[in-house]
């Protein structure tokens, strides 16, 4: 019983992340070159999120394991893009635009741990 709870808890948590991210997809906001400035936004926004929610459970000491598991594989996990990352990442490479591509994969990379990180340093 305890696993179909965990997973009714990870799947509305999933079905709410992913109405998040497809909200923030319908902004408006499309650079020149092409730059997913929105894919980057929710990558980021997950990253600081999930690093928030891993450094409140370990320094609230027993934190409640099925709202962690809402909150970090559900919620976090449906709304961050990784795979619509790769996708525009490898399309932007197909397309000829290898400068674009490159600050796009390592400006991805490097925020979104730096986020994790920071939002981390902030708690802890």
């Amino acid at each position: 019983m305890s696993t179909l709870i965990d997973c009714l808890l990870v799947g509305t948590g999933g079905m709410l992340g992913t109405i998040g991210r497809y909200l923030l997809s319908l902004l408006p906001i499309k650079g020149q070159s092409g730059f997913p400035v929105i894919t980057l936004a929710i990558n980021l926004i997950g990253a600081c999120c999930i690093g928030l929610i891993v450094a409140f459970s370990e320094k609230n000491g027993d934190p409640n394991p099925q709202l962690v598991l809402f909150l970090k594989v559900g919620i976090c996990g449906g709304f961050t893009t990784f795979s619509t990352f790769s996708l525009e990442a490898m399309q932007l490479l197909q397309n000829g635009s290898f400068a674009v591509a490159l600050s796009y994969m390592a400006l991805s990379v490097i925020l979104c741990v730096s986020a994790v990180a920071g939002t981390q340093a902030i708690i802890n």
